[in-house]
C-alpha cells in the first residue's frame, strides 16, 4: 500500500462538481496525471490533448442502481444495502442502522434467519454470510421482486462523507446502459462521472476510441477495505475485437524506428476508466494477451504479482490508503509512482471519493509537450 496514512476529512467531495458554483459542469474537477514519478495538473477538461489519436478507452456502462431502502428488524430501523443478485435469485445484503445524520453506521448482531420488513409488504430472509471473510454481507432471499422495491422505494447509497442526498441522476455516468434483466451497480462506476457528452464528442473527433465493457459493482466498506468479491461482468465481441487490434497497433508502432514525433508517439494505449473496467477486461484476458468476449462472475483481484495483461494506463478516483484498488494502481504504475502521485494530490488539495477529482495514469515514456488546444471550452 502507498505511504499516504490518512486522508484529512476536508478533501472529501461533499457535494458533486456542477453543484460547487453557478455555470459549472460535471467536468469541473481537476486532472492528476502521472507517468512514472513525474506528475502534472490540469483540469479534467484538457484530457483530449493528453489522449492521442489511436488511444482506446474502456469504459464501464454498468447503470447506478437506486440500492438503500429502508427496512425494520423488529421495532428496529435499518437500511438495506442491495449489492448483488445472484444466479439463484436470492441478493448479498448488507444491513446498516441510521447515524442520525442522513447517512448510516455498520449495524452488529446480524445473523442467520434475521428478517427485514420491507416497504410497501414484502420481506428479507438473511440465510447465511456470503464468504468467509467475515458476516458483513449476507446472502437473502425476498418475497418480493427486489428491483421493483428498489424502483419505488430505494435511493442512491450514500456515505457519511457527502452533505446531503443526491437524486440517482447524479449518480449515472454518460456511459450508462440499462440493463435488459435490470442489474446494475450498487455504487457508481465513478471514474467516468466527470465526463459529458460534449467532452465523448471531442474525444472521437481527435480520433480517440471507446471500448464499452460491463461490470456490475458490490457494495464498498468504508469501514472493512475488503478486496472486491465476485462480481458480474460482461466484454462483448466488438470491444475485445478493438482492444486486441489497438495492442497489435501498438506492437506494429513500437518496433518503427524512432523519429522524433513519430513511431512511438501515436496512440494505440489501451486506457481503463476505472478499476471496473480493468477488472472486466483482464478478466477476459487470457494469459496469451489476447482479450476473448466472456461473461459471468469474476474473482479477479488485479495485483502487483498478477500484473496486468492489457491495460497501459488509467483513469481513476482517489483512494484511501487502505483501498485494495491501490494494489490495482500499483500493478498499472508500480508501487513508486503511486507514492509520489498520491503525495502530490495531498500536497495539491485534490478532492477524495466518488464526486472529487480524478487521476490519469499513462505510460512512463520520453519527453513529452502537449500541444493541443481543446475545443471543449
Amino acid at each position: 500500500m502507498t505511504t499516504v496514512v490518512r486522508v484529512p476529512e476536508e478533501l472529501s467531495a461533499r457535494v458533486p462538481a456542477e453543484q460547487r458554483g453557478p455555470g459549472l459542469e460535471r467536468d469541473a474537477v481537476r486532472l492528476l496525471v502521472s507517468r512514472g514519478t513525474a506528475v502534472s495538473h490540469h483540469a479534467f477538461a484538457e484530457l483530449p490533448c493528453l489522449l492521442r489519436a489511436g488511444d482506446l478507452l474502456v469504459v464501464n456502462t454498468s447503470p447506478t442502481l437506486a440500492a438503500a431502502v429502508d427496512g425494520r428488524v423488529g421495532h428496529a430501523r435499518v437500511v438495506v444495502h442491495f449489492s448483488t443478485r445472484g444466479d439463484d435469485g436470492r441478493w448479498a445484503v448488507e444491513l446498516r442502522e441510521p447515524d442520525g445524520k442522513g447517512t448510516t453506521r455498520a449495524r452488529a448482531g446480524t445473523r442467520a434467519g434475521s428478517e427485514v420488513r420491507l416497504p410497501g409488504g414484502g420481506r428479507l430472509v438473511l440465510e447465511e454470510p456470503l464468504s468467509a471473510r467475515g458476516e458483513r454481507l449476507w446472502w437473502a432471499r425476498a418475497s418480493a421482486d427486489v428491483r421493483g422495491v428498489l424502483r419505488e422505494h430505494g435511493r442512491p447509497i450514500r456515505y457519511s462523507y457527502t452533505e446531503r442526498d443526491q437524486p440517482l441522476s447524479v449518480y449515472q455516468t454518460v456511459f450508462a446502459l440499462p440493463s435488459a434483466d435490470g442489474a446494475g451497480s450498487a455504487e457508481m462506476p465513478s471514474a467516468a462521472r466527470p465526463f459529458t457528452a460534449r467532452l465523448v464528442a471531442e474525444l472521437v473527433s481527435r480520433g480517440v476510441q471507446f471500448a464499452p465493457v460491463t461490470l456490475h459493482t458490490g457494495v464498498s466498506s468504508g469501514e472493512a477495505h475488503e478486496p472486491p468479491y465476485a462480481e458480474r461482468f460482461a466484454v462483448p465481441e466488438a470491444s475485445a475485437r478493438l482492444i486486441n487490434n489497438a495492442k497489435a497497433n501498438q506492437e506494429r508502432r513500437e518496433a518503427l524506428p524512432w523519429k522524433g514525433g513519430g513511431g512511438r508517439r501515436a496512440g494505440g494505449r489501451v486506457v481503463a476508466v476505472g478499476t471496473t473496467a480493468v477488472r472486466a477486461v483482464e478478466s477476459a484476458t487470457g494469459a496469451d494477451g489476447v482479450v476473448r468476449a466472456a461473461e459471468g462472475w469474476t474473482e479477479l483481484v488485479v495485483t502487483p504479482e498478477r500484473g496486468v495483461r492489457v491495460v497501459d494506463g488509467l483513469l481513476t478516483g482517489l483512494h484511501e490508503p487502505e483501498a485494495s484498488h491501490l494494489l490495482m494502481l500499483e500493478a498499472v504504475a508500480g508501487r513508486p509512482a503511486v507514492d509520489r502521485s498520491y503525495e502530490e494530490a495531498l500536497r495539491a488539495l485534490y478532492l477524495w471519493h466518488e464526486f472529487g477529482d480524478v487521476h490519469l495514469i499513462l505510460p512512463e515514456e520520453g519527453p513529452h509537450t502537449e500541444h493541443c488546444v481543446s475545443n471543449y471550452r
